[in-house]
């Protein structure tokens, strides 16, 4: 920070003629499991307590791999340790680790028969390349189409291929792709390149060399701000040994390699001696997840996860920090309210039928990484046995743009993929809460795009339906004004117990949510 009322009934434990003593209110078939109870243990008091510390200047804001959200989650850890709700990995940790990385321009040069180049200047690559070779295979414009093939009759794998931009030409001035004289997509600047650097992947190939001058001038542009600013965009470490280097090279680069690089076109293998030494500068960043679970009594093999992130945007340059106290402290400690209630429910023998899975994900706030690792890289429990994910992604303040209400809840998402869960929320609020659900950014024509913007979307991408719980953006967003004492936690209480109540319905039906619509 994108039906009928249902009926949870439990079902008879068959009675052991060796047992003295039977709860018959736990084990009624007739009795309607009432959750209000449980419901009612998430209150503004935990909140608020909660709150000051998650979001006090001891966690330093919170930033990705910081010391502050070292702080965060063992504050997260510890509380779930308190509940006795156990780690939902094998091994009992409740961190799943996440291996990030901050890309950072690497220093280094290619040498060309004795002749160097360093990166930056006619040669650019953003990734680390090592090794020396003594062929290139010139493989024309790195195109192969249904008509059309640069890579017939040569072997390109485990070798430096070095292409052209731009596409071939008939004798008559139209194009061999098309057939026309209209270019075709390897002729677009953007696409082409991932074209042709996924084609000659696809081909087995150790590395592209690039010779094409409109877009190192954009590359260029990039790699300056990068280096000038010792900034990169952090990402989750990619430790597969598919090492694939790419460089975008200017004219002298080209020529140095193959001196007729613009009049011909013929593929061909060039004996050389190339020499790449590319050291990586990447920042390595180790962050966590914090994951627990309670366990399903009947269904336990199909999971519910609840979700938030636990991380914010840390410090500013001139040392201010951001508390993050509703983006998203109030999501996170809503959700250790959530799991409490849950807990004290399972503890009566009211458990719920489905697992539930307690999920604070890390590097949110750098691009959805915590749970793109989850669904993407490690998933603890099997995304197809996943039937939602109910995400909540600042919840404790209001919007100053919003008319009505204040007792309201913007709600995206619950109607793309699935009509049950809809329904189910808007039964649950009906039936227990009473907000005003308002669905102004569920909008497809949203202009902010707020469903593409946090952690369910990764859910999202897996057919996995969600509802996402916001209330919106206000002036202290991202800045040193988001702090506890701003938060409305009567408003905070009854939008967690809105999701409680949500995921109660949603873990104790007799049948899984049904995905009725595909995500588009």
């Amino acid at each position: 920070m994108n039906k009928l009322p249902l009926f949870v009934v439990l079902l008879a434990v068959a009675c052991n003629s060796s047992q003295k003593t039977v709860d018959k209110k736990a084990t009624d078939s007739k009795s309607e499991i009432d959750p209000k109870p449980y419901a009612e243990t998430i209150t503004e008091a935990e909140l608020k307590d909660h709150l000051y510390i998650y979001a006090s200047d001891e966690f330093e804001g919170r930033e990705t791999g910081k010391p502050g959200q070292k702080k965060a989650v063992e504050y997260l850890a510890e509380q779930y340790k308190k509940l006795e709700i156990p780690a939902a990995q094998a091994n009992g940790d409740y961190f799943q680790k996440v291996a990030l990385e901050v890309s950072k321009v690497p220093s280094g040069t290619i040498s060309v028969n004795g002749k160097t180049f360093k990166n930056g200047e006619g040669v650019l690559t953003f990734t680390e390349a090592k090794g020396d070779f003594t062929e290139v295979i010139y493989a024309g414009y790195g195109i192969e189409e249904e008509n059309y093939s640069d890579y017939n009759n040569i072997d390109v794998k485990g070798k430096i291929i070095l292409v052209k931009a731009g596409e071939p030409k008939n004798d008559n001035g139209t194009y061999v792709i098309s057939g026309t004289s209209e270019k075709s997509k390897w002729s677009n600047m953007s696409e082409a390149i991932s074209k042709r650097f996924e084609l000659a992947e696809k081909k087995g190939v150790k590395g592209i060399l690039y010779y094409d001058t409109n877009n190192f001038k954009r590359f260029k542009i990039r790699f300056d701000y990068m280096k000038k600013n010792d900034s990169g965009r952090m990402s989750i470490k990619d430790n597969s040994s598919s090492d694939f280097y790419s460089f975008f090279i200017q004219k002298d680069v080209a020529t140095a390699i193959f001196s007729k690089i613009e009049s011909e076109d013929k593929p061909q293998t060039i004996s050389i001696k190339l020499n790449l030494a590319i050291e990586s500068s990447n920042e390595q960043v180790s962050s966590e997840n914090v994951v627990a679970v309670l366990k399903g009594t009947e269904k336990p093999d199909e999971y519910l996860i609840i979700s938030s992130h636990l991380d914010h945007i840390g410090v500013t340059k001139d040392g201010q920090i951001n508390n993050g106290a509703d983006d998203d402290g109030s999501g996170t400690v809503a959700l250790l309210e959530i799991a409490e209630a849950f807990k004290k429910a399972a503890d009566e023998g009211k458990g719920p039928k489905r697992s539930i899975v307690f999920l604070h994900v890390t590097g949110e706030e750098k691009g959805l990484l915590g749970s793109k690792y989850y669904t993407d890289y490690d998933p603890i429990f099997p995304l197809s046995q996943t039937v939602a994910d109910l995400n909540i992604d600042m919840i404790g303040r209001i919007d100053p743009k919003r008319d009505g209400e204040r007792n309201y809840i913007y709600l995206i998402g619950s109607d793309k993929l699935s009509t049950d869960l809809h329904n189910i929320s808007e039964d649950a609020n009906k039936k227990y809460m009473n907000i005003e659900l308002d669905y102004t950014y569920n909008d497809e024509n949203d202009p902010n795009r707020f469903y593409y913007r946090s952690d369910h979307y990764n859910f999202v991408k897996n057919n996995i339906p969600i509802i996402f719980y916001f209330n919106g953006t206000h002036d202290d967003y991202h800045a040193p004004g988001d702090t506890p004492d701003k938060i409305n936690y009567d408003l905070l209480e009854n939008r967690a117990r809105l999701v409680f109540y949500t995921g109660w319905e949603v873990a104790n039906r007799k049948d899984r949510l049904i995905v009725d619509k595909t995500n588009k």
